[in-house]
Order: C-alpha cells, then structure tokens, then sequence
C-alpha cells in the first residue's frame, strides 16, 4: 500500500509537472491500444447526468495532422511534432444515448430500473427541450472535465500534452467529415514526448483566488 508521503509525490509529479509543450519528439509514436487506454481513463470524467457529451477525434496520421496544422496555424509546431492531436468536440445530440447509458447502468447493477425510469420520464424531456445555448454550455463544463482529465491521465502515462485553443473552429468538423451543426469543437490536445522542456509558468496564489467565508 503506498505511503501518504509517495501518493503526495506521485500527484505532485502528475499536476505541479505538467507544462505546456510545445515542441515534441517527432520519432515518439503512442499505440492505438495505450491511447484507447488513456481515453478511457480520461472518460471516468464525472458528466451532467452522466450524459457524456464529449467526442474525441484523433488525429495521428501524417495526412491528418498537416490537414490539421493548416487550421492551426499558429500552433504547426505542436500539431506536427507530437505523436498525436486529440479534437475534443461535444455531440450536442447526446440526449440520444440517454436509454443505452441508464439501461446498461441497470443491467450493471448501478442503478436500479425504477430509478431509470424516473430519470428518463423527467431528464429526457429536459433535455429535449433546452435552448441550445443552454445545452452548449452544459456541455462545454462537461468537456472541459473530460479534457483536464486526460492530460492528468496522459500525464500519469509519461506523456505531455498542450491544450490548444487558436484553431480554425468554424472549418475542423466540415474538415475531417465531422456533421458541423451535431458536433462543435471545444479544444485540441496534442501528446506526446516532449523534446524541449515547456517553460513553468505564474501560478496566482490560492489567497487571491479564493474567498472564505
């Protein structure tokens, strides 16, 4: 059993060292199977109502990332040297997998079938009918939890990561052959190994950020 003092270390490792990178080691390639890995590590992300609205696109290959390095043009560097780009969208049509999620949480034992029920016959409708602004930004808090997850995870792995927000937002989904209206584009994430160290940066301390009461 690991000690308080070695889970102290370990998460200090995994938070206070991650930085931004922005130049990886081209020759460092991350298997299909280590990356499902690390997605689905990233996807315990808790979620509104457990709907999961996030989707990820990754893009590994050398045709997809030079595709990609031209709607972000000021971050080619990281698009292009990193072993990967992981697209975060969300799927503003994921009121849709309500069934399959509550259903499978019964059969699982998770939840039990009458408490499926209420949630489908009161969630659903509310869901259904959400302005879809309202519905964006529910889904974006959501995105931004599975995001930050998943460098922590890539980070336990060994990997960096950069978030990337300067891309051509309006184009990427039409792009890639991604339905623009059903799925919106949050942020990029490029992984990898990183060949030059990302510089640290401020941090505000916790007594400017927080109020007491």
């Amino acid at each position: 059993m690991q000690s308080t003092l070695q889970k102290t270390n370990d998460f200090r490792e995994i938070t206070y060292g991650r930085r931004s990178v922005k130049l990886y080691d081209p020759e460092v390639k991350i298997s299909r199977e280590e990356m499902t890995e690390i997605l689905e590590g990233a996807t315990r992300a808790p979620s509104s109502v457990n709907l999961q609205p996030w989707r990820f696109l990754v893009i590994e290959s050398p045709e997809g990332k030079e595709k990609l390095a031209e709607l972000a043009r000021f971050n080619k560097t990281q698009v292009l040297t990193s072993s990967a780009v992981i697209a975060v969208f969300v799927d503003m049509n994921n009121v849709e997998y309500m069934d399959e999620i509550f259903g499978k949480a019964v059969e699982l034992g998770y939840m039990p079938q009458e408490v499926k029920d209420m949630q489908l016959s009161a969630v659903k409708p509310y869901y259904n009918n959400l302005p879809p602004a309202v519905l964006r930004d529910v889904n974006f808090i959501d995105a931004g939890l599975v995001s930050m997850q998943l460098m922590l995870v890539a980070r336990s792995y060994g990997y960096d990561t950069n978030p990337i927000g300067g891309y051509e937002k309006d184009q990427i989904a039409e792009a890639f052959d991604m339905d623009k209206a059903r799925y919106q584009p949050v942020m990029l994430i490029s992984i990898g190994k990183a060949a030059k160290e990302g510089h640290p940066s401020y941090r505000l301390p916790v007594e400017t950020v927080t109020t007491w009461k």
